[in-house]
Formats: C-alpha cells, structure tokens, sequence
C-alpha cells in the first residue's frame, strides 16, 4: 500500500469519526446576495446567522463603489505592498482608518490587511519579534477566537514565547501572574466582542493592568467596528479609553460590510510590522477596488445612515432581550447583535436546527472545537435589514420548538 494511500484510508476514518461525534461540517451554497434572506438549495430562507450586523453586505452604494474602483484601478493588485501593489486606494484607507482611531490611539497609523485572520497573525508574531528570543510573555484569553490563538501559538514556536491563558472574567489571576513577570515584552491579547457569547471584553480594566505593568494590549474588534460607539468606531471608542499601548486590530467583512481587516497602534508599532510581519510582507496586497469601496463604507458607517443602522440594531437587541424567554435552554446575556442559545449537546444542536430550517430560517448548530464541549448553540445573529416583525416571528417560532422538543423528549 503507498503512502499515498494511507493517507486517504487515514483522512476517511478521521472523517468517520467526526460524522460519529456529529461533528462534521457542511458546506451550504448561497444564491443571492448576503442580507436577511437567503436563497440556499433553491429554498429562501430567513437568515439569522450572517455578520452583516450593520445590512451593508449589499447596499447600493458600496455595489457601484465598487463598480468604480475596479473601473479605476483594474480587479487585481498584483504584486505585496512592498512590490508594487499598495495603490492610492490603500493608502486613502490606511489614513482613513487611522483617523477614526486616532483619539483612542495616539500617533495612529493603519496597516490593511485582506483578512482578520492573517491582520491578527501579523500582529502578534510581528510584536512578539520585538523581544529576544525566550523575552516575550503573551497572555491570551482563554475564549480568544482561533486566529488569536493561532497567532499566539505560531509567535510562542518562533519566538519561544512564555504563553499564559486567563479568564476575561475574573482579571485578579491574570494581574497576578503579570505581577510576578519580570520579562522585558509582555503582551495581553483580547477580543473586544466575543464571537460565540456576544459579550464584551473589560477593556478600560485591560488597560489599566497593561499600564500597571507595562504591557501592551491588544484587542481584536472584529464584531465590534460598525457597531459599538457613537460613530461605530468600535470598542476603544465606546469605552472612552486611550494609550499608545494598544493595538487595534478592526474587521471590515462583517459590519462594514465589504472584505479585510485592519491593524490600528502609535506609528512605531506599524512601522516595525511593516518590516517584520511576513503575512504583510509576503501576501499579494488586496484589490485596490475593495479599498476604494471600503471609503464609501466608512462614510456610511459614520454618518447619519449608520447611525440610524446602529440604533435600529439596538432596538432588536432590547426586544430580544425583553421577550425572548426559554423553559429548559440557556439564553445567555449579550447586549450585542450575538445572541446565543445553549442547547448542551451536538445532538440536540443539530436537531433543533434542523426544525428551524423546516421552519424556513438559516440558524446553523456550533459545535465543538468552535465552542466547548457541552455548550453546542445556536449562535443567531441580527442584522439592521431585520425588521421588528422578522425578530417576532422567530421568538415565537424559537418558543414552538422548544416546546416540541421537551415534548418529545
């Protein structure tokens, strides 16, 4: 037998064994264009699962935006940013994006990136760099989204950096173990929003522990740009905080509706993740038309429309808040357009998103690794483009199935 052919035998008995733990994963393919509904196996569904929390996904604006960045700077940017492919449109959105975090962070300075995944990757490694070898603490949040925790692994086996997991929580045991680091580099990585419980990181406390020993803090807002503060410049803003210790790392695929992400922090910082960070320096540079279409979204994220957006997103948060009620399943608290349901087990998860999908409502189970095991959810999400009545009809659909399930049961 070839090793080839192990390989596969190996790959199938592994794919085995997630369908037997119900922990395999499928693709759906969507039809239509991202909103509140979805085409999906030539069934529409309504959609309570997309991070299109601002409804941006499609608006006419950011369509033709993008219409005309690919008339004016072609589809394709061809070559890193260190080549030749940083264009004027990079550049405009760097500074833009700067200036929207520039009262948070001071000497502000904004690096693009294509995703969240590889902006989180870049920072931590890059950082991690700035120490010798074996001088570097992380410490990473125990519910830290897998892009974080990636980074954090990868900087550790680079750099042999000492890494300490806390609870966002319960903050005594993570000043604790500061306290007693006596490494030159120390960094403490967050996210701003939680992905799966939808609450929000101490941010304000982050920092001042960050300040009391001088670490640096860095906070991944992925599902906090567009949606928290006044002007929807996320977390920093709506905390009120302020330093050059904080990275900034801001996601513009979810309420801004477009594609990247976005590293914020004193322009030192930048500079040297200019230079150090090879997802940057070894990644082909973005389509400059996704630049150029990321102005326009900025411009609707900060004006009178985003904050109409914004106030309408919170609207639907109370009212889920205020009359969604369960018998037997966990709602857990979030003031954030993440709401999720705990249903305990991979079995129940899929079963109840099975009837939901009856129902005719795109609401897909999480499962483990993504949560933990015993807390498989549904994870519903809300969008700008839902309406009160869409909202009603699943809390009293929602309220059906669960009464059919216990009654089963």
């Amino acid at each position: 037998m070839s090793t080839r052919f192990k390989a596969r035998v190996m790959a199938e008995h592994q794919i085995a064994d997630l369908d037997e733990q119900l922990l395999r994963r499928k693709l759906r393919t969507t039809e239509t264009p991202c909103d509140t509904r979805a085409r999906v196996d030539q069934r529409e569904l309504k959609a309570f699962c997309s991070n299109d929390y601002l409804g941006l996904a499609n608006h006419p604006e950011l369509i033709t935006a993008l219409a005309e960045g690919a008339i004016r700077y072609g589809v394709g940017s061809g070559a890193s940013h260190l080549i030749s492919g940083h264009s004027i449109a990079h550049d405009l959105l760097e500074k833009k994006l700067a200036a929207c975090e520039r009262k948070y962070i001071p000497n502000a300075r904004a690096l693009f990136f294509s995703t969240g995944y590889l902006a989180n990757i870049n920072a931590i490694t890059g950082l991690a760099r700035l120490a010798e070898q074996g001088q570097v603490s992380i410490y990473s949040a125990k519910l830290n989204h897998a892009s974080l925790i990636d980074g954090v692994r990868l900087a550790s086996a680079q750099t042999k950096a000492k890494v300490t997991l806390f609870d966002h929580q319960n903050l005594p045991l993570l000043e604790q173990a500061l306290k007693q680091d006596t490494l030159p580099l120390k960094l403490i990585v967050v996210d701003g929003v939680f992905s799966m419980d939808g609450d929000i990181a101490p941010v304000e406390k982050l920092l001042h522990i960050a300040e009391q020993y001088d670490a640096l803090l860095m906070v991944d807002d992925a599902h906090g740009f567009g949606v928290l503060g006044e002007q929807g410049h996320g977390i920093l803003e709506q905390s009120g905080v302020q330093s050059e210790r904080i990275i900034y790392i801001g996601t513009l695929g979810k309420a801004a509706g477009v594609s990247g992400a976005f590293i914020c922090a004193s322009a030192s910082f930048i500079e040297w993740l200019i230079q150090k960070g090879r997802p940057y320096i070894y990644s082909t540079a973005t389509p400059p038309a996704i630049a150029h279409t990321l102005l326009k979204s900025l411009e609707l994220i900060e004006g009178n429309e985003g904050v109409a957006r914004r106030k309408k997103l919170n609207q639907l948060i109370q009212i889920w808040r205020d009359e969604m009620s369960f018998t037997n399943w966990e709602k857990i608290a979030s003031s954030t357009p993440i709401q999720p349901v705990i249903l305990g087990s991979n079995a129940n998860a899929l079963a109840v998103a099975k009837l939901l999908d009856e129902a005719g409502y795109w609401i897909p189970a999480i499962r483990p690794p993504t949560v933990s095991v015993g807390s498989s959810r549904l994870r519903i999400t809300f969008s700008a483009n839902h309406s009160v009545d869409d909202l009603r009809e699943l809390i009293q659909t929602l309220k059906m199935i669960e009464k059919t399930v216990e009654n089963h049961s």
